[in-house]
Parts: C-alpha cells; sequence; structure tokens
C-alpha cells in the first residue's frame, strides 16, 4: 500500500468512527437492579440519563441499601454501554488490524 490509499483509508475510518460515536449517543442501555427496585439509564457512550428508584425501596432506615442499589445499577449500566460500545466499533477495530494498524 501506498501513503495516498493509508491515509484516504484512514480518514474513512475517522469518519465512520464518527458516525459510530453519533450513533451511539442516540442509543439507551439500561440496567435493573434489586428486581427492578432501581433502573440506570445511560446512553450508548456511556452518559447517565436518568435514575429510577421504586418508592418501596425508599426506607430511612436503611439508607445504606438504597445507595448500594444505585451503585449497582450504575455500575451495571456503564458496564452495558461500555459492552455495546465495543460491539459498535468491532468492525472498526478488524479493519484496522487488516491494513496492519491493530490498536
Amino acid at each position: 500500500m501506498n501513503i495516498n490509499s493509508i491515509m484516504k483509508q484512514a480518514k474513512q475510518m475517522q469518519s465512520k468512527m464518527m458516525q459510530i460515536q453519533e450513533k451511539l449517543a442516540d442509543e439507551k442501555v439500561e440496567a435493573s437492579v434489586g428486581g427492578g427496585m432501581v433502573t440506570a439509564t445511560f446512553t450508548g457512550q456511556g452518559d447517565i440519563l436518568s435514575i429510577k428508584i421504586d418508592p418501596e425501596v425508599i426506607n430511612p432506615d436503611d439508607k445504606e441499601m438504597l445507595e448500594d442499589l444505585v451503585v449497582s445499577a450504575v455500575s451495571e449500566g456503564l458496564k452495558k454501554s461500555r459492552e455495546l460500545m465495543t460491539q459498535r466499533m468491532g468492525g472498526l477495530t478488524g479493519a484496522l488490524g487488516a491494513m496492519g494498524m491493530g490498536m
């Protein structure tokens, strides 16, 4: 491959990556813990959109349980968001490897 061909392919990859990232901003993942007591919603880019808490789990005498549920829901939501991003970007990283530019 010559340098012009490599540069052209790199620009195409960059354009595709930007398109994927824009789409990820519109995609949503949701993580629910405690039998649905706490639900966290994220974009595919990992931005948190909302946390929903079932009123039944709000107990002033056991705030630690609620805190743990929120942390669990956020952690699981971030994990799902990262997995979605990895899945969407997988085609690009495979193409980079084929070009000899593996990451």
